[in-house]
């Protein structure tokens, strides 16, 4: 049973059909499909006009503009570092994004914000921005290098709403934007080297934020919604591993390997991602060479599968997300889809093949299908 690619399926239009958020039901908000800023274009001193990229050209065109600090300022480029000490006194870099919200953080005084600039069906005319409380590090833990943003609803605005961010290394903090002059950060030292690279996600269906350990023997959980700052466990026992060939046992020794966990919504399914990137032409951009899913059950239980049926798994620098392929047209059944800085590859689970394209994403977030208010 192969690992390792060979080629794949149908790629990213520049234009956008707006669907219901359940198939059949007139009652269901219209949705935007899964998409990405795929470029910009210069037409204001401090704006850009915005081109998404959709599955299906039968999506009408939209367009936008945006802050040009949220496209051209991401502050995991490998392409342009952004070494601490560069920083500057009010430098804006974006961190991360979560249900169409990007994070931004203005460093110096570690302030985070919240946008809504670049989700495809915020207004254009007044973009939401939420500014949350200084950042304040634990001893011997930083607050510069972020490795993703999680919410716990749709939108910050929402009265219960939970913003948690995961930091390199041991510190993980979380706020409530509602709380308006009484919103503070509270922080959290994770005792566990394996979570410290790790990304965080919120599970809908247990309310709580998750963090699958590196190499993905162990899931950590806190209820944050409930302030709780001690974490449950959960041991993973694999199942139906294949066996690798020489071959690709070689190329994926030398893989840096990244764990995403990712929840259906629509079957309440829960599956682990296992992503093997390798260095390009040896400079410090990753490329995906094999992908591995696991549906994990209740009980611990990570079952490696290579059919997670009508669903279409989408991995980036945002927090990871799946949806109904037959609710988008356009969107491949039982794919990754992964969106980095130099990267878009489409991974098919029943063959193990890979389309890769290498192409510059000036801001590598995969955003979610999003309500259409009228």
């Amino acid at each position: 049973m192969s690992l390792l690619p060979s080629h794949s399926p149908k790629i990213f239009i520049r234009n956008p059909v707006l669907v219901r958020a359940s198939a059949g039901s007139s009652s269901s908000p219209l949705q935007t499909p899964p998409c990405f800023v795929d470029g910009a274009k210069h037409c204001w001193p401090d704006h850009v006009e915005l081109r998404f990229a959709y599955p299906s050209t039968d999506y009408p065109k939209l367009i936008k503009k945006a802050p040009v600090e949220l496209v051209y300022n991401d502050i995991n480029d490998p392409i342009i570092p952004w070494p601490d000490e560069q920083f500057e006194e009010g430098e804006v870099t974006t961190i991360g994004s979560s249900h169409g919200w990007v994070a931004s953080l203005m460093h110096g005084v570690g302030i985070l914000r919240l946008h809504d600039d670049l989700n495809p069906v915020a207004s254009d005319a007044n973009p939401k921005c939420i500014s949350l409380p200084p950042l304040v590090s634990l001893p011997h833990c930083q607050t510069q290098i972020v490795t993703n943003v999680s919410l716990s609803s749709l939108s910050p605005e929402e009265e219960d709403c939970v913003v948690a961010v995961k930091f390199m290394r041991p510190q993980l903090s979380y706020c409530r934007p509602s709380a308006q002059g009484n919103s503070k950060w509270f922080n959290i030292r994770i005792a566990n080297p394996c979570f410290f690279s790790s990304r965080l996600m919120f599970s809908k269906k247990h309310n709580m934020f998750r963090i699958p350990g590196a190499g993905g023997q162990l899931i950590a959980s806190w209820d944050l919604c409930k302030d709780e700052h001690t974490p449950k466990f959960q041991e993973l026992r694999y199942h139906f591993l294949p066996e690798p060939t020489e071959a690709e046992r070689e190329v994926m020794d030398t893989c840096l390997t990244s764990e995403h966990m990712v929840e259906s919504q629509s079957t309440g399914e829960t599956f682990l991602v296992k992503c093997f990137r390798q260095t390009v032409d040896g400079i410090a951009v990753l490329q995906t060479k094999a992908v591995m899913v696991f549906r994990v059950t209740p009980k611990g239980n990570a079952v490696y599968t290579q059919d997670i049926g009508d669903l279409t798994i989408f991995i980036s620098k945002a927090e990871a997300f799946c949806v109904r392929a037959s609710s988008f047209p356009g969107v491949s059944p039982n794919h990754v889809y992964i969106l980095d800085v130099m990267e878009i590859s489409f991974f098919k689970l029943a063959d193990s093949s890979i389309t890769t394209l290498t192409e510059r994403i000036m801001a590598p977030y995969f955003f979610p299908p999003q309500n259409i208010e009228y």
